[in-house]
C-alpha cells in the first residue's frame, strides 16, 4: 500500500507541474506547516545529526487567494535553499502578464528568494508575528502554542496594499492539511517514518485539493476558479493524468 502511495504521490507531482503554469494571481500567501520524519530534531542521535531525511520536515506552500490554490509547495528544512525553490516554482506556476501581491511570514529566507526570483512581478510585504509564552499551568507551556502578543506589517518591495498584508488563508489551508493527513496530527503516533511516505502523502492530498475537492466559499474546484479545468476531477481521473504525464515525459 505504501508503495502504491509514493508512486501515485510522485506522479500526482507532474501533474502540478504540467497544469498550473500561467495562473492569473492576484494574491499570494506563503508559509510553512511543521512536521517531522522518523523522530522530531531535538531527540536525533549524535549519528543522526546530519541526516537531513530524520526529524524537522516542513510543508512550504505558496497559496492563492482568490483561487484558493496550491500553486507551489515542496518539503524540505526553513532553509534558503526551500525558499529559492519554492520561488522558483512560483515563478513558473504564474503568469508574467500579471502583477501579484505577495505576503509571506517573517522568515529572512524569502527576502534574497523573493528579490532573485519574482521581484519583477510582485508586490511584497511581510506579516511578522511577535510572539509571547502562555503562563506555566497545568502543562500549558509543554503543549500549547505561544500566543501572538502582537502583528507587524512590513512592506519590502512594490507597492501592496496594506488591507491585503495577510496570511490568514494559507495558515487556514494549513490547518486543511493538518485534518486531512493523519501524518500531520500532533500528539500521534501517525507522524511519518519515512521522507519519501510524507513527501507523496503531501503531493497527493494538494493534487486532490486543487483538481477534485469543490471548495466550500467557491462550489467548485480551485483548478476551476483558476480556469485549469472546466469540471471536477475524480480521484481515478486525477491517477489517469497523472500516468499519461509520467508517459509524456
Amino acid at each position: 500500500m505504501l508503495k502504491l502511495l509514493v508512486y501515485a504521490g510522485n506522479q500526482c507531482d507532474k501533474v502540478m507541474d504540467r497544469f498550473i503554469r500561467n495562473v492569473h494571481a492576484t494574491d499570494v500567501q506563503c508559509d510553512e506547516a511543521w512536521s517531522y520524519v522518523y523522530k522530531k530534531e531535538k531527540h536525533k542521535t549524535p549519528e543522526e545529526a546530519d541526516d537531513e531525511f530524520i526529524g524537522d520536515a516542513w510543508c512550504w506552500v505558496a497559496f492563492e487567494r482568490e483561487t484558493k490554490m496550491v500553486l507551489a509547495w515542496t518539503l524540505g528544512r526553513r532553509t534558503l535553499e526551500k525558499a529559492f525553490e519554492v520561488m522558483l516554482k512560483l515563478r513558473r506556476a504564474t503568469s508574467p502578464k500579471c502583477r501579484f501581491q505577495l505576503t509571506t511570514d517573517g522568515l529572512q529566507a524569502y527576502l534574497s528568494a523573493v528579490d532573485e526570483m519574482i521581484r519583477d512581478r510582485c508586490d511584497f510585504a511581510q506579516l511578522i508575528k511577535v510572539y509571547r509564552q502562555p503562563l506555566p499551568e497545568e502543562g500549558e507551556q509543554r503543549y500549547s502554542p505561544a500566543e501572538v502578543a502582537e502583528t507587524v506589517k512590513q512592506v519590502i518591495s512594490g507597492n501592496p496594499d496594506p488591507d491585503r498584508i495577510c496570511t490568514s488563508h494559507v495558515e487556514r489551508f494549513n490547518l486543511t492539511l493538518r485534518t486531512q493527513i493523519r501524518r500531520l496530527t500532533r500528539l500521534t503516533n501517525g507522524f511519518s517514518k519515512k521522507w519519501e511516505n510524507l513527501y507523496a502523502a503531501l503531493s497527493l492530498h494538494i493534487a486532490y485539493y486543487n483538481f477534485c475537492q469543490i471548495h466550500g466559499s467557491l462550489r467548485v474546484t480551485p483548478a476551476m476558479q483558476a480556469g485549469i479545468t472546466d469540471h471536477v476531477w475524480s480521484l481515478k481521473e486525477l491517477l489517469l493524468v497523472a500516468q499519461r504525464c509520467n508517459e509524456e515525459r
